[in-house]
């Protein structure tokens, strides 16, 4: 097939998610081979179901999907599922390669080392029989990739791969992005990450369902529609002054009584006329209101002591030593590669099962773990938030709930819905409006940038930066970081 030619056509595409969430309306645009493209829009927006569209996942209730004769496709997911994460790597590959192509892959090792190298998943010979859970969210993100990539599809779909990754992931998928040659579509809220090697980019409007082409980068896009922000604002400031003028004129004139009524009238109607010719500004990205998690009060003292913890170095786990004490407002951020035990570390913190740490009695813990595990994926969004809030003092205060909620964009049409259905950056605000809520007195925080949309960050960082409890912090993106206050940082790696 010649380079350049359209693969991937949308004709008048209408979707529904579900029961009455239409993410799509009469949409038409074509992806040509070769292509570098993002895909961007606000959490919820319904990219991922685009992406199911372009899989054939997902069907759509009115127009057609054309996919080039011959043209492979594959997708790296955000997570893995549920039901895969017991599977060992072997497994895990085989069963990918069986749902694309119907029949089992036999000598299938060495397609999987090839692809681990490609993803630079050190160690890869011992890992066909490890189990996939055993992987940290980096690894686990590395093997997403590998997933797709052992397909070799003509076309490369990317549903947040920065995710977990650390600064040498990350480095690395870039690299590889730059250099690959075939047709790549990506989801991502990290505009550096993006702007690396974006040519082009499909932005999927939550307010008018449609889907923008924009050519350039993220920032190109920005600007691109900043400018139209304002050209559209500074036409109807120009008809307003107009119309206004308009009025005042036939307010003369219908004073003056007799013919210049009819003048007055004319007025009136031209002012009515621009009226109509007013344009509806753009509605950009909605981004959560500014927050407080308020903390345990009346604790006092030594909230967590932290004497040793266990780090994998090569595989194996060594013990480590310290002595670290945090009382109230002591922020402590956790380093080091992916892999060597972040995520283990402060889950056995979060659930007292480590002997080298001890929480004091009383200290309500919030924990926010970059799976939503703590999450019931079949409770609905109230019925979660409902809980967070009695687990306080046993009362439901459902007004301060509700209007908690709605600060972290869960309007009333979300707040029945079933936490499994939300996109991952809606379960990410559903957690952090559960810990406004839990008023914990230690806070721990895995990759709470992860699947949000980049305009919430800042508003985030904020309220961590500010949170007056104990407070430990895992995050692979410095921007985030620089702008929350640090007391002390442990560098697992060290």
């Amino acid at each position: 097939m010649a380079q350049g030619e359209v693969i991937v056509r949308f004709e008048n595409v209408s979707f529904e998610y579900g029961h009455n969430k239409p993410i799509l309306d009469d949409v038409s645009f074509a992806m040509r081979r070769g292509a570098k493209l993002t895909l961007m829009g606000q959490n919820g927006a319904g990219k991922s179901s685009l992406f199911g569209l372009i899989t054939g996942t997902n069907k759509p209730e009115d127009g057609d999907v054309h996919i080039g004769k011959g043209v492979s496709i594959a997708i790296s997911k955000q997570v893995i599922p549920r039901d895969q994460l017991d599977l060992t790597v072997r497994e895990f590959f085989e069963k990918c390669l069986l749902s694309k192509t119907g029949k089992k892959i036999y000598d299938i090792d060495p397609k999987i080392d090839d692809v681990l190298e490609v993803v630079n998943l050190k160690g890869h010979e011992k890992m066909h029989e490890r189990i996939v859970k055993s992987f940290s969210g980096g690894q686990q993100a590395r093997l997403l990739l590998a997933s797709a990539l052992i397909q070799d599809p003509d076309v490369l779909l990317l549903d947040e791969p920065t995710n977990n990754l650390d600064k040498a992931g990350i480095a690395h998928l870039t690299d590889f992005l730059k250099d690959y040659k075939k047709t790549v579509i990506v989801i991502s809220h990290d505009a550096e990450f993006l702007n690396a090697f974006t040519e082009g980019v499909l932005y999927l409007n939550i307010y008018t369902r449609k889907i923008e082409n924009y050519v350039g980068n993220y920032f190109d896009v920005v600007k691109q529609i900043t400018a139209q922000i304002e050209k559209e604002n500074m036409k109807n400031a120009q008809l307003a002054k107009e119309i206004q003028a308009n009025k005042d004129k036939a307010n003369f004139f219908a004073m003056k009584g007799g013919q210049m009524r009819m003048v007055a009238k004319r007025m009136r109607e031209k002012a009515e006329e621009m009226e109509e010719a007013k344009v509806d500004i753009r509605k950009e990205d909605k981004t959560i209101r500014a927050f407080t998690i308020p903390s345990q009060p009346e604790l006092s003292g030594e909230l967590l002591h932290i004497s040793s913890f266990t780090v994998l170095k090569n595989h194996k786990p060594v013990e480590r030593t310290t002595k670290l004490s945090l009382k109230k407002k002591f922020h402590l951020l956790l380093k080091g590669p992916n892999g060597i035990g972040k995520s283990t570390l402060l889950e056995s913190i979060a659930t007292g099962k480590d002997d080298g740490t001890k929480i004091a009695e009383g200290v309500r813990v919030g924990y926010y773990r970059q799976d939503f595990s703590t999450l019931d994926f079949n409770d609905t969004v109230y019925q979660s938030l409902a809980r967070a809030a009695q687990a306080v003092d046993g009362k439901l205060d459902e007004e301060r709930m509700r209007a908690v909620a709605a600060s972290f964009l869960i309007t009333s049409d979300v707040i029945y819905t079933k936490i499994g259905s939300l996109s991952e950056g809606q379960k990410g605000l559903v957690a952090f409006a559960q810990l406004v809520l839990e008023k914990p007195g230690l806070l721990i925080l895995d990759e709470p940038t992860n699947h949000i949309n980049f305009r919430h960050l800042p508003v985030i960082a904020k309220a961590l930066d500010q949170y007056e409890g104990a407070m430990i912090l895992v995050s692979h993106v410095p921007e985030f970081v620089k702008q929350i206050r640090i007391d002390e940082v442990l560098d697992l790696d060290k």
